[in-house]
């Protein structure tokens, strides 16, 4: 199950900069957040993926359990996710602005910005 995981995490690396080399602002930000997605997916791999089991205690004993996940690297994770939706909530605010003023979202178009009145 890690080794699919991982090779998911490697195909949304590759389609985000992929999207990264693109000269359209759009799909600049599409490959910002695959990017950011590939890797909260590799930090939570990282931490360990079982199936089934609970995360901190067994549930009849109550003791850790070697091989449960790491609950760190989930938390990193959750708290990477509410940094990444501000990060797309702020470049899609200023793609919109850049888009309402140039009247485009080709990257070329902002070389002209400064003949704007």
């Amino acid at each position: 199950m890690a080794l699919l995981i991982t090779i998911m995490a490697g195909i949304l690396f590759a389609a985000g900069i992929f999207c990264l080399l693109r000269r359209n602002m759009t799909k600049i930000i599409i490959g910002i957040i695959l990017l950011s997605q590939a890797a909260n997916l590799l930090v939570f791999t990282m931490g360990g993926v079982t199936a089934h089991a609970p995360v901190f205690a067994d549930g009849k004993t109550g003791m850790v359990n070697p091989e449960h996940a790491d609950p760190i690297p989930q938390a990193l994770v959750l708290t990477a996710i509410v940094i990444g939706f501000g990060l797309m909530v702020f470049t899609i605010t200023l793609l919109m602005r850049a888009h309402a003023v140039l009247q485009s979202d080709d990257v070329n178009e902002f070389n002209h910005t400064d003949e704007l009145p």
